[in-house]
């Protein structure tokens, strides 16, 4: 676990279907030269310590520069003037420079050891949501089995991510709260935080993953608590009642198909879906293949098994992560797409 204290450049928020929260700016009111504005309880401790060795470092630059200044100036080579007896020690002056330095590492540990505990240890009733990073889309998975392209949290509320990767290294990073973890392939990685105030902060992948890192882009929405439960039952409905079409429109948003395939028939990653049902597709196997139901069904189930020519195999899989009624949505809408 580490603080990330760099502050990136502001991006776009990450593109939803009609699933996601009504699209807003990005906070800012309320940042500082050095930092965006604070969103957590963890933010405000974080920026204290930061400006705290910040101040330190300027006051030991400028003594010491100034020191050195004034000793080449004061001890120069003159004519007439015989260079003076150099000191061999200075008890006083050794304490002094041992003892200070020692009282503000002790000062800089307990803060930075204290900040440390606090992000690591969750409270019990902290309410849990399930992220996927993958190439190249975050998704959140709620509580009552909601999966959404934005991070939905109720602010004042502890929330703890519980983070795994699909393929390779990701990274979650939240400037505004002043959070980072990385999220590796093969193992469960995990985040608390608490949200001080209600608006939407941007989310990036800090951890080179490929072709399209940067814009694997996602945006935490803080609503007030009556919001989030509320944002949480009428989405689910809205899910529920989608039509095939719609539905596939908005599992192209939502589980980031959309940073690979295009609609418009222009080379991505993968192939574009503009007039992809129903066309003769040559595989990398030298076969040619007619695009179906059943081929769509298995190149998101085992996109593995049979990979169109000219293209690398570098999609996830999807199985076990998209129901039958959710594929065939996607299906429905790529015939759209003449």
């Amino acid at each position: 676990m580490a603080l990330q204290t760099l502050v990136l450049a502001a991006a776009g928020p990450h593109a939803g279907g009609e699933g996601a929260a009504e699209a807003g700016p990005i906070s800012s009111a309320g940042g500082s030269f050095w930092f965006p504005v604070q969103g957590s309880t963890t933010a405000a401790q974080t920026d204290w310590l930061f400006n705290f060795i910040l101040w330190i470092s300027a006051f030991f630059m400028l003594l010491i520069v100034g020191l050195l200044v004034a000793f080449v100036w004061n001890y120069r080579r003159r004519p007439g003037v015989e260079p003076e007896r150099t000191a061999t020690h200075h008890t006083p002056l050794e304490l002094t420079w041992t003892i200070i330095p020692t009282i503000l590492v002790v000062i800089i540990f307990y803060f930075g050891i204290s900040g440390y505990m606090d992000i690591r240890t969750p409270p019990e009733n902290a309410h849990e949501i399930q992220v996927t990073g993958q190439k190249w889309s975050w998704s959140f998975t709620y509580d009552n089995g909601l999966v959404d392209p934005e991070l939905h949290v109720p602010v004042g509320e502890a929330t703890k991510l519980i983070m795994r990767s699909e393929d390779v290294i990701h990274s979650l990073y939240i400037p505004a709260f002043r959070m980072k973890m990385d999220v590796v392939p093969g193992r469960y990685s995990d985040m608390y935080f608490k949200p001080t105030q209600v608006g939407r902060f941007q989310i990036f992948c800090a951890e080179y993953c490929g072709q399209s890192h940067s814009r694997m882009l996602s945006t935490v929405v803080v609503q007030t608590p009556e919001d989030y439960a509320a944002w949480l039952r009428d989405t689910e409905e809205k899910n529920n009642k989608k039509d095939p079409v719609a539905l596939g429109l908005d599992l192209y948003h939502t589980r980031g198909c959309l940073q690979c395939h295009s609609t418009d028939g222009s080379r991505g990653i993968g192939p574009s879906f503009h007039g992809l049902f129903g066309r003769q597709e040559k595989l990398s196997d030298g076969s040619t293949i007619t695009v179906d139901e059943n081929y769509i069904h298995e190149s998101i189930i085992e996109p593995q098994a049979k990979v169109v020519a000219g293209y690398a195999p570098v999609m996830p899989t999807f199985k076990g992560k998209l129901k039958d009624v959710q594929i065939a949505g996607i299906i429905a809408w790529i015939k759209t797409l003449k």
